[in-house]
């Protein structure tokens, strides 16, 4: 078996708060690599994984394999490579001087005798009045970075006020139960959003302190509002952002504006709060939180909490010969059933694990399966083995995690509904199912597993995906690499528009607003825009909202594309269902298509894209729907351009004109059982885009006839779409692309690769910037996949409108390396 490989003394890693002393040299414990020897024993491979540890100074040693020599991996074992982290120990400090003698109490009643190191440099910061973000690991404490500042002002000042953001609920239904163990009579905390009484709203408006909230509820409620929250507003002294890194894309350019939108507003009433933003992994924190608020932040990076050991399995399942899929591609075996299968082995083993799996229905089947397996071996511990999800009853959720946290339960397989906002770590193994889009999901779901002395084992199960296959060969790109960039965009005007008229509906927007809140000149230009459109009104003190009954904020969603939403309605029932995007639902909720929700299959009767609405009825058909498009891109405007040789690149705006025009019945094998023909309207996108142009001369000197051309380039496109999540936080599905032999625009074979939002959101712009980087990553990708001439993990894209034909793999691999050669060069 191959060696392998220990790294990265630098990650940030897990450990709860609540240890309160330094901790002692650790005793490494074996407990992860026992633990990987039951999954590779359950594969049927030798158990006996030699590691190779850390060098004195910390550096990664030599790596055998595909991630440096490009040799194809052993098929037989699936296991890639297996990394061991080493324990690190904690670095406590004394209680700052400032902090009151309550607020201390109050924390060591929770077990909290001494804070760590980086808890105390961000709350001193904070303390300070400068703007700090801490990222430090997974459970290492952040939290207290805030409450520690926010206490002391809360005690210190009994009119002073606090507002927490986050992004979902549960997190700050999480918060407020670490605060209310606290008992500090004078916080008065209370969480407000959707599902807040209106009586209950009254009273935290008039005698909540800190309030619990979400950016949802501060767009809708509070700031079209502001003059009854004007109490609060005046005397508001902090503002937490939690969890920042999920603020990207368009949602977090829209969050970046209505945080400089809260701010305006609070300096209306007299008010300048600190900003204190938190998070377990983002790129460039200091930048990154710069972007989000408008104003200088100091980051605080170095984490002073322990950390246990682990061991890091990356694990690739073996390809199926009996099986093929789309267009006669090898299939390899789900992620979902290897994981099955492990939380079987690991619940036989007496290890308490979490299985985190990508959907709902994916974690009840994931469950069902290890009781199954279990089952055959000893049917006591089948009861131990549960699903969790969201949809279920809080009141169950709470018991599931009770009883998780207890050891009555040992295996649980779930969605990412346990990474953010449920306090439960110290497991003894974690699976993933699937790279879950981000290095930092990963380790918040890694970071469930580990205990002060005890190592634990996280396994990464690759799904058919090219970033799953990246990784799993390239573990430098996963284990002490930096964070994806979290990409966002405030100027774009798709967004920047409806912020500014929900701004000048709060108040007039002056001059001096366009040039220190909303960013100059592209502010000016949208509100003349606005003001021609009769949208707002400009007199000579600023731009003015019209109307004083209408707020616009109830109609921008802050959370969409910007092209509206359509409503999933049952259509016997009359009932709502939820929502998909107005951009997305040709594809997916087109007439005839098979649609899931929480776990129940639907069948759309009919879509009405003017009203915004499709009907459903639900059915469980034994087959699944895929959409067909067809697509062009129009270059707009070209903002950068470099020439290397044979090879130009690009970055600029352009116009995407899609079409769905037919969708296929498959069945569960993958085999196309009809192909029906739709009557769609086309839909025109304008957003930003990089594209790279390749002579014709050199794609033939590199052996590609006329003939090989757009399925080289097709599968090019794919990959790459595939691998840019790995330098910027987004989804494959927030992205597009095309590819063609003969583009009218630039008169030479182009790949396309543009933002799938009006305007862009970032992300093009992005692999703009790091395009040799992304390249390389994606031409690896394509190299490392098994598979002889292409599959899901590697060119093959399940968004693909032509069916994912035709595709040329080793093509695909000549087109990179004349770019990349050409990039090198010049």
């Amino acid at each position: 078996m191959r060696e392998l490989s220990g790294v990265c003394a630098s990650l940030d890693d897990v450990h709860d708060q609540r240890i309160v002393e330094p901790a002692a040299p650790v005793v490494r414990s074996a407990r992860g690599l026992e633990l990987l020897g039951r999954v590779l024993a359950g594969s049927g491979v030798d158990p006996a994984a030699p590691v190779l540890e850390l060098g004195p100074s910390g550096e990664l040693p030599p790596l055998d394999g595909p991630d440096t020599a490009g040799e194809p991996a052993d098929p037989l074992n699936p296991l890639r490579h297996a990394v061991r982290l080493p324990p690190r120990p904690g670095r406590s400090v004394d209680w700052p001087g400032w902090a009151p003698p309550e607020v201390v109490e109050a924390f060591g009643r929770i077990g909290v005798a001494r804070p760590w190191s980086h808890q105390v440099e961000g709350a001193e910061l904070a303390h300070a009045g400068r703007d700090v973000v801490v990222a430090t690991g997974t459970a290492s404490g952040k939290s207290m970075v805030y409450q520690l500042p926010v206490l002391t002002r809360l005690v210190t000042d009994p009119r002073a006020t606090a507002l927490y953001l986050a992004p979902t609920k549960a997190l700050a239904a999480d918060q407020l139960r670490t605060l209310r163990e606290l008992d500090l009579p004078a916080m008065r905390p209370a969480t407000l959003d959707g599902d807040t009484p209106m009586d209950e709203r009254d009273w935290i408006r008039h005698h909540g302190r800190w309030i619990l909230s979400n950016p949802d509820m501060l767009h809708r409620s509070v700031l079209p509002r502001h003059g009854r929250w004007a109490q609060f507003l005046r005397r508001l002294s902090v503002i937490v952002v939690d969890e920042c890194h999920t603020y990207r894309g368009v949602f977090g350019s829209h969050v970046a504006l209505l945080v400089r939108r809260l701010l305006r507003v609070a300096r209306r009433y007299g008010a300048e709060p600190v900003i204190v933003l938190a998070s377990a992994t983002v790129a460039r924190p200091a930048e990154h939180a710069c972007a989000l608020t408008g104003r200088s932040v100091t980051a605080v990076t170095e984490d002073g909490s322990p950390s246990a050991g682990r061991t890091v399995a990356l694990w690739e399942p073996p390809l199926l010969p009996e099986l093929t899929g789309e267009n006669g591609a090898p299939v390899r075996r789900p992620a979902s059933t290897e994981s099955s299968r492990m939380l079987a082995d690991l619940v036989l083993e007496g290890a308490r694990s979490l299985a985190f799996v990508r959907s709902r229905r994916g974690a009840e089947t994931t469950a069902l399966g290890a009781q199954r397996l279990v089952a055959d071996v000893d049917r006591d511990l089948v009861e131990r083995i549960s699903a969790y999800r969201g949809g279920y009853l809080p009141e169950e959720r709470r018991e599931l995690e009770a009883a998780l946290m207890s050891g009555e339960l040992l295996g649980v397989a779930t969605t990412n509904a346990l990474e953010l906002g449920v306090d439960i770590a110290g497991l003894d193994a974690v699976i993933v199912a699937g790279f879950p889009g981000t290095r930092a999901s990963f380790w918040q779901q890694a970071g469930r597993a580990g205990r002060a002395s005890d190592e634990a084992l996280v396994v990464l199960v690759a799904r058919d995906d090219p970033m799953d296959t990246y990784l799993v060969h390239h573990p430098r790109a996963l284990i002490g690499a930096p964070v994806e960039s979290c990409v966002l965009d405030p100027t774009n005007p798709y967004v920047l528009a409806p912020q500014l008229v929900c701004a000048a509906a709060e108040l007039p927007i002056t001059e001096a607003d366009v040039a220190a809140v909303f960013g100059g000149r592209p502010a000016a230009q949208l509100l003349d825009e606005l003001v021609e459109d009769g949208v707002l009104r400009r007199r000579p003190t600023g731009w003015f909202w019209p109307s004083t009954r209408e707020q616009p904020a109830a109609s921008v969603d802050i959370r969409g594309s910007g092209l509206g939403q359509v409503a999933l309605v049952e259509a016997g029932t009359g009932r709502m269902l939820g929502t998909v995007d107005g951009a997305s639902a040709p594809g997916t909720v087109h007439p005839g298509a098979v649609y899931l929700h929480r776990g129940e299959s639907y069948v759309v009767d009919d879509l009405d894209l003017d009203a915004g609405v499709a009907l459903l009825h639900q059915e469980e058909p034994d087959w699944r729907t895929d959409a067909r498009s067809t697509a062009d891109v129009d270059v707009v405007a070209v903002r950068s351009r470099s020439d290397h040789g044979p090879v130009s690149v690009y970055f600029g705006d352009v116009r995407v004109t899609g079409q769905v025009v037919a969708y296929q019945r498959r069945a569960a094998d993958g085999a196309v059982l009809e192909t029906v023909p739709l009557d769609m309207p086309a839909q025109e996108l304008e957003t930003r885009a990089v594209w790279y142009t390749v002579d014709d001369a050199a794609l033939a000197d590199a052996g590609l006839d006329p003939a090989r051309i757009p399925g080289a380039l097709h599968a090019a496109e794919h990959a790459a779409i595939g691998l840019l999540p790995l330098f910027a936080i987004c989804d494959r599905w927030d992205i597009g692309g095309l590819s063609t032999a003969l583009h009218p625009d630039t008169g030479l074979p182009t790949v396309f690769v543009h933002d799938g939002h009006p305007g862009g959101a970032g992300l093009a712009e992005r692999g703009h910037a790091v395009l040799e980087r992304w390249l390389r990553a994606t031409r690896a990708a394509i190299r490392d996949c098994g598979c002889r001439t292409g599959c899901p993990s590697c060119v093959q894209s399940p968004k693909c409108g032509n069916g994912n034909n035709p595709l040329d793999k080793a093509g695909a691999v000549r087109v990179l390396d004349i770019v990349l050669q050409a990039l090198a060069a010049h």
